[in-house]
């Protein structure tokens, strides 16, 4: 975001001065600027870089200078608008300005009354609709009219954005599709707009603004649901109980002007925005809601005729609900449809948002949020006929899920535990007990599950047994991982990712099981064999390919082709979100879907505080100088990750790494001057510091290293981190950039142990450790000694240890994702742990088992945390996808 405000500045220099940045809608971000040459204060939207690349920028302007005629007292009006700059693609920044209302919209003042006095919100409605008639009069239709695009100053209501949406979708030239924009917000939508009709008129407005009137009378929109899904079936097929029964004050006549503004049919609606208004303030008008002819069928419908309403409708919600990529166009029989997963369904967690779907391709089952009571996340399932998930019993921490070749049973992993559980929940089976990574499984129609375990390729039979390694990374070529495998049909073939420092350098390869040969076929993230024999793969800029390939040559038999676009690329996870069921069904999630992860400070009590509104992620291991006046941070991108500093006191955020990465674990010299970090540019990794006000080149600290993670740098100048060892083993070692030649091992366990926090005064360390008997707990011991003495912190489960600066209380968290307190008294050379305190819920807030995902600011009172903002989440469905592809391809 920084960059993006950067380049903008740059770009209208002269002309505006971008001041900040106010927020972000559908369709655009929203800027404070100056206007130098007229000397006022306006707002200046920018539209998505998605959008505009779609749309073109000669088109756009065209259509959006048709509106800057309207001239009323409650319509904002269009100052300016064109293009500036470029984005890292290419593509203009298209941008539009109107006036900086100093106020509040109507949402804000819902949200915070919940329901109006009548007379004001007569009053409000009938300026709208003042404004909406003059712009009817004049040919423009609004299209989005909602709570969020009136503003009110001083009481005044003042209509934005208005023909923007009209100006989008003339620019798109009949490709919404193609944009990820949907034009209307569900609650507020007409039925033909949720039902996709192209020709809206102006009764279309009529109903959107008799639906923002109907929550300002009862606290609620005509329709509500769980999901948009559930809402525009309900727009459709259902009449809008009476105000009435929710407000008995209304009068009769307002009453009735809502119900007619509400009815299903444009032609029963009111012919004018005018007479909706006149009816708001005649106390003689009647109207007797759901009498009109329109609405009889769809009340009266044979079960066989609402089952086709209601896949009418799904067939629609492509263009309207769900986040679409930009598609090569398909044959029109193929069927996308939007499947959308609301609050309290179990929205992708903030990591590990595999997904799987069943091989019918007619279930789906995902890692979302944990019910129970200390459960912070578990599997969810849902079959794509409900409109709902439901939880997985039985799998409570589970990630990374993958379905048996009969559908019958999903087996995930519970870092480090191979697991399997029915497909209904029930009795889990456990078949590996130790050292599972959470990139990706796979079970083959031979009966063998395969995994990642120590960055090595193994698999276990289905029934349980010997775990045998089939595939190590090959390190000559910089591998550290092979993972995500897919196995053929035939019992020979996986196909496997090959990672190599990034998504960007990562490559699909395919394992001879029969020779162990593993051949690298196309730098990409995930490949899946498809069931006519083909390879599907996706790039790192999310388009997603398809490649024959020849068994026996184990290779492409030709360039793959690009079959759609937009697909999701989780770079922490290093994998691609789609799947492709055995009956040729293809899911994925869109990749305009991306979160926005927030840096803030969560004091003891759960409070918030942002650091900076204006700076957003994707984020990992927030660190904090020694004298707390700084920050480091690890910015994910698509290339990997790179390292950033930032003055808590003010000031924009600073890139300190330079060149490729990624980068990873900072930790701060104890005088607050240097920061280190773990370069992965090349293999194996090696440890760099440099100077935090970006002087000097960056400094090597170390030979090169294998298996390193989770760094710390302790008061005495030690760097400490884990180490993965020969055997796959994790130990903590300490070494000092300018007296050590060889590291010194503090904690030799027989398991794996992360995350090391060295006391404040540098006697004691804590780290959180794994092994195949027990789940992660906390332990304590000296440092930088070790020795037998140690002690435990936690009982039943604990991870990302962090000392109080006072050095009397340990924090960590616990597996249910809550942030703990426990005491400790030091008396000589013994540990005393006392009193447990559970501080907040932190499972809203970023977490790593092997990467602390906070810190501690000085007074101990707050931390630094990352906060992920989930919204509803959609994956892209599109079914008989094979099929339509082979017609494509001329097969």
């Amino acid at each position: 975001m920084p960059e993006i405000t950067s380049r903008l500045s740059t770009a209208l220099a002269g002309r505006y001065k971008i001041e900040s940045r106010l927020g972000e809608g559908g369709m655009a971000t929203v800027y404070l600027a100056e206007d130098l040459k007229h000397k006022r204060k306006v707002a200046l939207k920018v539209l998505k870089p998605d959008l505009a690349a779609v749309l073109g920028a000669e088109r756009f302007v065209q259509e959006i200078t048709t509106t800057a005629n309207l001239q009323h007292p409650h319509i904002l009006p269009l100052f300016d608008s064109g293009t500036a700059g470029e984005t890292d693609g290419g593509t203009p920044f298209l941008y539009y300005v109107m006036p900086y209302v100093e106020g509040e919209t109507l949402r804000d003042k819902l949200d915070r009354e919940t329901q109006l006095p009548i007379d004001e919100a007569v009053k409000i409605t009938a300026e709208v609709a003042d404004a909406l008639h003059h712009a009817h009069k004049q040919g423009v239709i609004h299209r989005d009219i909602k709570p969020e695009n009136i503003l009110l100053q001083n009481g005044r209501p003042m209509v934005a954005d208005f023909g923007i949406a009209l100006a989008v979708s003339a620019a798109a030239g009949g490709r919404m599709t193609e944009t990820g924009l949907s034009l209307g917000t569900p609650h507020y939508m007409s039925p033909e707009q949720a039902t996709a009709e192209k020709d809206l008129s102006a009764r279309s407005d009529i109903y959107s603004l008799g639906s923002v009137l109907y929550e300002m009378l009862t606290g609620n929109p005509p329709h509500v649901g769980a999901s948009a899904q559930q809402i525009i079936m309900k727009i459709v097929t259902e009449e809008a109980a009476p105000v009435s029964n929710f407000r008995k004050s209304v009068p009769p006549n307002v009453a009735a002007a809502v119900a007619k503004s509400l009815e299903k049919l444009p032609a029963d609606r009111f012919a004018s925005a005018s007479a909706f208004a006149t009816a708001l303030t005649d106390t003689t008008f009647a109207f007797s809601a759901g009498t009109a002819s329109s609405t009889a069928p769809l009340g009266s419908a044979s079960p066989a005729g609402s089952r086709f309403i209601m896949l009418a409708v799904v067939a629609t919600l492509a263009t309207i609900v769900a986040v679409w990529g930009w598609v090569r166009p398909l044959p029109r029989d193929v069927l996308r449809v939007g499947v959308v997963f609301g609050e309290g369904e179990g929205v992708f967690s903030p990591q590990n948002r595999q997904f799987a779907l069943s091989p019918d391709g007619m279930s789906v089952v995902y890692p979302g949020r944990g019910l129970s009571e200390g459960v912070s996340q578990q599997l969810w399932i849902r079959d794509l006929d409900s409109p709902t998930s439901r939880p997985l019993p039985g799998t409570e921490g589970g990630v990374a899920p993958f379905f048996s070749p009969d559908g019958e049973h999903v087996a995930f992993v519970a870092a480090p535990r191979l697991r399997v559980v029915s497909a209904t929940g029930g009795a889990v089976q456990t078949l590996i007990t130790d050292s599972v990574m959470v990139w990706g499984g796979d079970w083959s129609a031979d009966n063998w599950l395969y995994v990642t375990m120590n960055g090595r390729l193994a698999r276990v039979p289905a029934g349980g047994g010997a775990v045998e390694v089939v595939s190590i990374p090959d390190t000559s070529r910089s591998e550290s991982f092979h993972e995500y495998p897919d196995a053929h049909p035939n019992g020979v073939h996986v196909l496997i990712q090959l990672w190599i420092r990034s998504v960007t350098e990562t490559e699909i390869g395919v394992l001879s099981l029969e020779t162990g040969q593993v051949r690298s076929l196309v730098q990409a993230v995930n490949g899946r064999f498809l069931p006519n024999g083909d390879v599907a793969y996706v790039t790192s800029n999310g388009d997603l390919l398809v490649a024959p390939f020849d068994e026996k040559a184990m290779t492409f038999t030709a360039p793959g082709t690009v079959v759609e676009r937009g697909v999701r690329i989780d770079n922490w996870a290093g994998a691609a979100m789609f799947g492709v069921s055995r009956t040729g069904h293809l899911m994925y999630a869109p990749s305009g879907e991306q979160e926005t992860d927030r840096v803030v400070w969560v004091d003891r009590d759960g409070k918030i505080e942002l650091v900076d509104p204006e700076w957003g992620g994707p984020f990992q291991t927030p660190t904090l100088s020694p004298d707390g006046k700084k920050l480091a941070i690890v910015v994910v991108t698509a290339g990997g990750s790179a390292l950033w500093t930032k003055d808590l006191s003010g000031g924009l955020p600073s890139q300190l790494t330079i060149g490729r990465g990624p980068f990873a674990s900072p930790a701060w010299s104890p005088d607050s001057r240097k920061v280190a970090f773990v370069s992965f540019a090349s293999y194996p990794a090696m440890i760099s510091a440099r100077n935090v006000d970006g002087s000097g080149q960056a400094e090597q600290l170390s030979l090169p290293l294998d298996g390193i993670s989770s760094m710390t740098w302790a008061p005495d100048g030690r760097l400490v981190y884990s180490r993965e060892q020969p055997g796959g083993e994790v130990d903590i070692v300490a070494w000092h950039p300018d007296r050590d030649s060889t590291e010194r091992v503090v904690v030799d366990v027989d398991g794996r142990a992360s995350t090391p926090t060295v006391s404040p005064d540098g006697r004691w360390i804590a780290y959180a450790l794994s092994n195949q008997t027990e789940t992660r707990n906390v332990w304590v011991t000296r440092f930088p000694d070790g020795g037998d003495d140690v002690w435990r912190v936690t009982v039943d489960g604990g991870s990302e240890p962090a000392w109080a600066h006072s050095g009397r209380e340990l924090f960590y968290r616990t597996p249910g994702g809550d942030l703990m307190s426990r005491r400790v008294d030091v008396i000589g050379d013994v540990i005393r742990l006392g009193e447990v305190v559970s501080l907040f819920d932190a499972s809203s807030f970023q977490s790593n088992p092997g990467e602390r995902e906070y810190d501690v600011a000085l007074d101990d009172q707050r931390f630094m945390m990352i906060q992920t903002r989930e919204s509803t989440s959609t994956l892209t469905m599109v079914y008989h996808w094979l099929d339509v592809l082979e017609a494509m391809l001329g097969r």
